[in-house]
């Protein structure tokens, strides 16, 4: 990622030193993943499609501990894998949108919130700026940014989803996901303000 860009890291002190985290990451480019991963100060562990792991980058994603996830269903495999992550005190990385988009958290399906409140784990913000742009002069691939343009990664504070009394039922799961929404929305408008992104 250094080599390729010029990432301009921000706040990856806020990220735990120890102990299971989940960082929640805007997705507007397919970048993204691997820019975080190359950036944040502990490994990162991803849920990542299964139509990824073809050919040579199956090996690859496995080996720097990428979590393959079927997206036609319920995956319960990758579900375990993932809370698995968190109870032996990793970091597991997230889009919480789903897929790619907009990137600004508009809107959030429900599986961070389910991550959160299983495992406790808190939820650290990170906004990835500049990845995307509708100007595509001066790439040598259209699909990815310039080369050596400047992409800030920019971490938050960290927080909790939950309300403190253990819930995890639908509404529990619905009042996290909306707490989840208003914290990840303030960060990335505070991110972009910051940066100028």
């Amino acid at each position: 990622m250094y080599t390729l860009w010029k990432p301009r890291v921000l706040g990856a002190w806020r990220v735990p030193a120890a102990g299971p985290v989940i960082l929640a990451v805007n997705h507007s480019h397919n970048i993204d993943g691997p820019m975080l991963m190359g950036t944040a100060p502990r490994p990162v562990h991803f849920l990542i499609k299964k139509e990824a792991f073809v050919g040579p980058l199956d090996p690859f994603l496995r080996g720097i501990g990428q979590l393959k996830v079927d997206r036609s269903g319920a995956d319960r495999t990758a579900v375990g894998n993932a809370l698995g992550v968190l109870r032996d005190g990793g970091v597991l990385g997230i889009f919480p949108e789903g897929t790619r988009g907009e990137g600004d958290f508009a809107s959030l399906r429900a599986g961070l919130a389910y991550f959160a409140l299983r495992s406790g784990a808190p939820i650290v913000p990170v906004a990835v700026l500049g990845s995307s742009g509708a100007d595509t002069r001066g790439r040598l691939i259209p699909a990815l940014p310039r080369l050596r343009s400047r992409i800030d990664v920019v971490f938050g504070d960290p927080f909790e989803a939950g309300d403190g009394t253990g819930r995890r039922t639908r509404s529990a799961l619905d009042e996290a996901t909306s707490v989840i929404q208003k914290r990840l929305s303030a960060h990335l408008e505070n991110a972009r303000r910051s940066t100028g992104g």
